[in-house]
This record gives structure tokens, sequence and C-alpha cells, in this order.
């Protein structure tokens, strides 16, 4: 068997690419840029771009099983392109912003579900991978100050949230890939543990060795420092999972452990895979 993935160098990707490996599944990767850095030595690269359908016919030739990111403007492109060359199952990397009331008048929402309503109407089997809040996201929102040796500078320090690690929604696209019973499922994916902000930073700090602090701030004054690092729609998303991280704990899953047998990782385990990010 022949799997392609896309985007195999990302966060996410180049796990599924790792775990792929692992159960024997021939593997091919792609990326924009084919740059095997960062891969398995002996991982072919390929250049695709799921916006450009012209680059797909070569990825896919042989292919029969996909992993996937949403790119609406390319997905009629990309089921023609499965579909002609026999490939049978995809999965994709889907958001828990589908699931969200209000979900309608969510962007991020919006371009992830005009991705998988394009593959529900193909002919393909699908696996849909809802996640949660990524912790990853805290590299974009607090690297710097931490690395900076400043105050990390939160408008809600004890807004709780459920952070998945990558390297879990990688395990679930593995096996959904790799074995029976995962085709027209959607599963959505939290972290295994609620906890405010403030003790996520407190993580990253113990696992750099060091204190971090927090400064609190407006929340005017957090969406105008987000708004230099990320779009508007993620901008809008983020202050408003944190808002209502203030009324409630966070959603957690255990669909990790239920399908792949061991429970998911915490955030302080998240802290430690990363903690050279943020000296």
């Amino acid at each position: 068997m022949v799997a392609v993935v896309f985007g195999a160098r990302g966060g996410v990707g180049r796990h599924v690419v790792t775990g792929l490996l692992a159960a024997g599944v021939r593997v091919r990767a792609t990326s924009r840029f084919p740059d095997p850095a960062g891969l398995p030595a002996g991982t072919p690269v390929v250049a695709a771009d799921l916006e450009r359908p012209e680059t797909l016919p070569d990825a896919l030739r042989g292919a029969e099983t996909a992993f996937i990111y949403a790119r609406p403007l390319g997905i009629e492109g990309f089921v023609a392109a499965a579909e002609s060359a026999g490939v049978r199952h995809v999965v994709l990397l889907s958001s828990g912003a589908v699931v969200h009331p209000g979900s309608q008048d969510s962007p991020i929402a919006r371009q992830h579900r005009a991705v998988e309503v394009a593959l529900e109407r193909s002919g393909l089997a699908w696996t849909f991978l809802r996640g949660g809040m990524f912790a990853s996201n805290v590299g974009w929102w607090w690297r710097d100050s931490i690395r900076a040796r400043v105050a990390v500078r939160l408008p809600y320090p004890d807004a709780q949230t459920a952070p998945v690690h990558e390297r879990d929604l990688a395990a679930l696209a593995v096996a959904a890939l790799t074995g029976p019973g995962h085709a027209r499922r959607a599963y959505t994916v939290h972290g295994p543990e609620s906890l405010t902000l403030r003790r996520q930073v407190e993580h990253l700090g113990d696992a750099i060795g060091r204190e971090v602090r927090v400064e609190v701030v407006s929340p005017d004054e957090a969406r105008a420092s987000l708004g230099r690092i990320v779009p508007p729609a993620a901008v809008d998303a983020t202050l408003g999972l944190w808002e209502a991280g203030t009324r409630a704990p966070a959603e957690v899953s255990t669909v990790v452990e239920e399908i792949t047998g061991r429970p998911g990782y915490d955030f302080a385990q998240w802290a430690r895979d990363h903690a050279e990010d943020f000296r």
C-alpha cells in the first residue's frame, strides 16, 4: 500500500509519515517545496500543492490512501485526481470549529466544512479528524515572549482550554489509514485535560527550567498583539475560545485512547517535547 501524506513537513504531517513507516506502509511525502529535511531518511518527497490541481496526479499515482489538510480552493481538483488515481480512503485534518455553536458564522469552520462536504459527496471513503485547540498554537502566541524573558500577556489567564498534542492527531490518522472501521467517521479530538492558560504557562516554565511570568492585559490589548501574528479570523476564534473558557472547563476527549489504546498526551508532555522552541 502507498499512502500519500500532504503537508508532510508540517506539525502533524511529519508524525503521520513516521507513524505510517513504523506500521510498514510505503509513504510518499509531499510538500510545495520538496525538501526531505525533518523526515525519516529515505522518505520519497515530491512537489505537490493542494491548491494547484496540475501537481496532484503525479503525487497520487498508484496510491491507495492519502492524508490531507483543508484547502477549499483546491478540493474539487484533489477529489478528481484522487478518484482517477484509484485512491480508496482519505483522512482529512479538519477543525473542531465545524461543530461549535454558531459555526456558520466562523470563517475557519466554513473553510473546513467546505472540504468535508466535497469529500462526503465524492466516491472516496473518508475520515475527519476535527482537532480542537492545538497545543502548538501556544508557539505562535507565547514563544517570542518566553524566549525574550518577558511576561506572557493574557486577557483571561484563568480561562481553560484542552490542548491537543499533534502526535495524538497523527496517531489517529495512522490508525484510520491502516485499520478497519474508520470510513465515514468524524472524530472530534480534544486534549485529555482542561487546564488554565496560566497553568499552561507554568508547564512551559517547568519544561525550560525557569519561571515564566504572566501579565494580565485587556482583551483589546490582546487582540492587537494577536493581530500581529495570526489572521483576523484566528484572532476572533482565539479570543472567543478564551472568553468561553472563563465560564466552564474545556471539553476533553478520550478518543485517542479508545482508538490507539494509549492515553492522549497531556500539555506537560507537549511542553517537554517542545522545550527547545522556548529557550
